[in-house]
């Protein structure tokens, strides 16, 4: 019989479906919808994974094999037309070519002097965690080939299981140590270089069992190590000199050569060629370059810069959906199948967790810390992924092997994150300090604020707020640490950044900076000019815990003040626009555990894009008190802002009628983070004392000099309902800055309000009803004896006895 004609292979691009073709018969569109699709969905799976706190690449995984035939690709139909057989060629073939270049980030990411310089406990640590699940891995295959595995090949077999089961996935462990802020502790250094040793280990292991595949002469097999070990060889001693040149031309503030770049990337290619003709794999050569490209200088972060987006965002999720689909977890059915997958889960994590344990002891690791290198070790991930494709491809692991393998890759990096978490959590240790709030009984100790912001948009405002609060007491100087918060992504130049902007889990603070951050550069031009002292510091964290980093950074630098950007930003509208939920959430959460008072900045330009002038009176400020601690500790940041020459200070003040208080009646009730409800006491004699003592106070500094009576001014108002305090503000309007308590003794201002945690006048003057123009500092005094509510609501009728809850 004649055999079948070839089957055609896919045009590039069709004439169009008016034409009468279909766009899923040709490779263009057909490779473009699987893009789009691979994209929105494993994003959308990393969306819903993300309180998981894990990270992308298990999103990525799950998403592979939801799409394959485990799940949606049991529609025929749905895997015959957008994953057909004849398109899986193309869609492997970009997906390896990003691979290649996926490889070459991680390489890049490789430093070896930071690996020699953590020295033999690393090395040791690293040559235990893979030789027991090694072994381990040995015996297993044995089983393996008794049972589902017969008759595959023994050598390959042997050392494909052995690597399986003892890799350490480098990228994904250093995404999990900077989401848990470990990468730069004792535990996250020696993680990190132990995990690197491992992944190089594998790698010529990976080599080794590719060597050994595909043939039965081991003439061959010595052939390809051999001419591996050359191009290695080769590749130190005459593609190094000519990329360290290239970095050499490349200095700090200059552009990188576009010739360069391309260079580089032609030598990443030509490398994978090289290594797929001698038989190892083309993920070897691209590996291989990025090790021994210098880490020094700016060119290589350029290069990470060019092609980490396209790379992680585009290319790199086609290869998990390439891999899903070879991967059917129906084929792990009955007793057999699904002991033998709890059989390798437990021997991967046995060897791994045990032989890192066991010689952490030895080198005198705490318990706790040992155990938490144990699990951080047996990560896997993407290496794993491309150990098993590489594997199934050269026949050496069938599908319900195969399938057994992914499912144990999936789960020991999953649990990762919550059993590091369960078993480790390094105490941040701080020295007790008194002087946490603005006021203090000598104004003469120095002033300590912690400014955190966000995007550019927020230092104009933030620089000329400084400048206001630096008084003018010679002793009484102001200090500020100015900390750019950042987002953690799941880039590689991430984890770089992470290593350079921190120190022992928490932010670096330079004082002679040589950090490239634009931001922070602004805050040391500004100390050039002024009498203020800047300390910069970049925290990058996963927003969910960057209020850790604000707090604990506070304590650490005895703070004061922790001054918090607004979630919301002036349009040229007027409107306010929020930047996200998330910010919200950081400044909720600082309120309710920083070490000190908390102000919170909402800009609506103050004072323009110039630094405040020391010699006219550039801006008014006012402080709407009310009474309370809260208010106090606003009237003490406004005292302090007084002695600044070009500031005028207005303090106007709320009463009620005699008999009556600010609440007018009203029962209010405090909303707390945890949504428990707090009933507010009313206002006792001993506030009212405390507040008629502080007034005194401002009214004797406003007396003591012509110069105060001239910038300090004090106005009462008597008024009988909110509406009231709500007109009267308005007329206030023209101030430049608003200084308020966060939780005054006084009803809400607005009957609903999506920024409740600035309190019932925060929140008045935030909306876009009240102001374009006048900025608003709201204020919370540290308080050590009561919860702080985020949100005070009032309330019609009583409590139930069973949720009261004074404070």
């Amino acid at each position: 019989m004649a055999s079948p004609p070839p089957s055609k292979p896919m045009k590039a691009t069709s004439n169009g479906s008016f034409q009468g073709d279909s766009p899923l018969d040709y490779a263009l569109p057909l490779l473009i919808l699987q893009i789009i699709l691979v994209v929105v969905f494993t994003r959308c799976l990393a969306y819903i994974l993300k309180p998981l706190r894990q990270p992308r690449v298990i999103a990525e995984v799950i998403g592979g094999i939801l799409l394959g035939p485990s799940a949606l690709g049991r529609n025929k139909a749905f895997l015959n037309g957008i994953f057909p057989p004849k398109g899986m060629t193309v869609l492997e073939t970009v997906a390896n070519i990003g691979l290649c270049f996926f490889l070459f980030l991680v390489g890049l990411e490789l430093d070896f002097n930071s690996i020699r310089r953590t020295g033999k406990k690393s090395l040791g640590i690293a040559i235990c965690g893979i030789t027991l699940p090694f072994v381990l891995g040995i015996a297993t295959s044995a089983i393996l080939r008794a049972t589902i595995s017969k008759g595959v090949q023994h050598g390959p077999f042997l050392v494909f299981n052995g690597v399986a089961l003892s890799i350490t996935a480098f990228p994904v462990l250093a995404r999990i140590l900077a989401e848990l802020k470990l990468l730069t502790t004792d535990v996250g250094r020696i993680a990190m270089s132990a995990a690197a040793v491992n992944d190089v280990a594998a790698w010529i292991l990976l080599a080794l069992a590719i060597a050994l595949t595909g043939t039965h002469s081991p003439l061959v097999s010595v052939w390809v190590l051999l001419c591996g070990a050359g191009f290695v060889g080769f590749a130190v001693v005459a593609i190094r000199p000519l990329l360290s040149m290239m970095a050499r031309k490349s200095p700090d503030g200059e552009p990188v050569k576009e010739l360069y770049i391309c260079v580089t990337l032609s030598i990443v290619l030509a490398a994978a060629f090289v290594t797929d003709t001698i038989g190892i794999h083309a993920l070897f050569g691209a590996f291989v370059v990025g090790i021994i490209m210098p880490k020094e200088g700016p060119f290589a972060g350029v290069l990470i810069e060019k092609i980490e987006d396209l790379v992680s965002g585009l290319f790199l999720p086609l290869y998990f959906v390439s891999s899903g689909l070879k991967t059917n977890v129906a084929t792990i059915s009955g007793a057999q199948s699904w002991g033998l997958l709890v059989l390798v889960i437990f021997t991967a994590s046995f060897g791994k967790i045990v032989g890192t344990v066991a010689l952490s002891l030895f080198f005198k690791v705490p318990l706790r810390e040992a155990v938490a290198l144990g699990v951080l070790m047996n990560t896997k991930g993407l290496v794993e992924l491309i150990v098993l494709n590489i594997g199934k491809d050269r026949k050496v692991l069938n599908d319900q092997t195969f399938a057994i393998f992914v499912m144990m890759a999936l789960f020991t990096t999953f649990i990762t994150t919550p059993l590091v978490m369960a078993v480790y959590k390094p105490a941040r240790k701080g020295a007790p300090y008194k002087l946490r709030t603005i006021f203090r009984k000598n104004p003469d100790t120095e002033l300590r604020i912690l400014a955190c912001f966000h995007t550019t948009r927020n230092i104009p405002t933030m620089i000329n707020i400084i400048e206001s609060s630096r008084g003018t007491r010679k002793r009484g100087r102001l200090t500020v640490y100015a900390m750019h918060l950042m987002e953690l992504s799941e880039r590689s130049s991430a984890i770089s950044m992470v290593h350079k902007a921190r120190h022992n889990g928490l932010p670096f603070w330079n004082k002679k900076s040589d950090n490239k951050d634009q931001m922070v550069i602004a805050f040391e031009a500004y100390e050039q000019l002024s009498t203020v002292k800047i300390r910069p510091a970049t925290a990058i964290s996963s927003l969910n815990n960057m209020h850790e980093d604000i707090c604990a950074c506070a304590h650490q630098k005895t703070a004061a003040m922790i001054l918090l950007p607004f979630h919301k930003h002036q349009r040229l509208d007027g409107t306010m626009e929020s930047l996200g939920h998330s910010f919200q959430v950081v400044n909720e959460r600082v309120l309710r555990h920083a070490p000190c008072s908390v102000g919170i900045l909402v800009d609506r330009g103050l004072g323009g894009t110039t630094q405040v002038s020391a010699s006219d009176v550039s801006y008014t400020a006012l402080v709407a008190f009310f009474g309370g601690r809260d208010d106090r500790e606003a009237l003490a940041y406004g005292m302090r802002l007084a002695e600044h020459p070009g500031i005028a200070l207005t303090v106007f003040r709320f009463i009620a009628r005699k008999g009556k208080t600010l609440r007018f009646g009203a029962q209010l009730v405090g909303i707390t983070a945890d949504n428990k409800k707090i009933l507010k006491e009313e206002d006792s004699s001993q506030e009212n004392e405390e507040d008629e003592k502080f007034l005194e106070e401002y009214k004797k500094l406003m007396s003591s000099s012509k110069e105060n009576e001239e910038s300090m001014l004090y106005e009462e108002k008597m008024v009988d309902s909110k509406g009231e305090i709500a007109v009267a503000l308005k007329t206030l309007s023209k101030h430049n800055l608003f200084i308020v308590g966060r939780m005054p003794p006084t009803l809400p201002l607005v009957e609903s309000s999506d920024c409740a945690e600035l309190g019932p006048i925060g929140s008045f003057l935030a909306s876009s009803d009240f102001s374009s123009t006048a900025s608003v500092v709201v204020i919370q005094q540290y308080d050590t004896t009561a919860t702080q509510p985020l949100v005070v609501e009032e309330v019609d009728c009583e409590l139930p006895e069973s949720s009261n809850s004074m404070v």
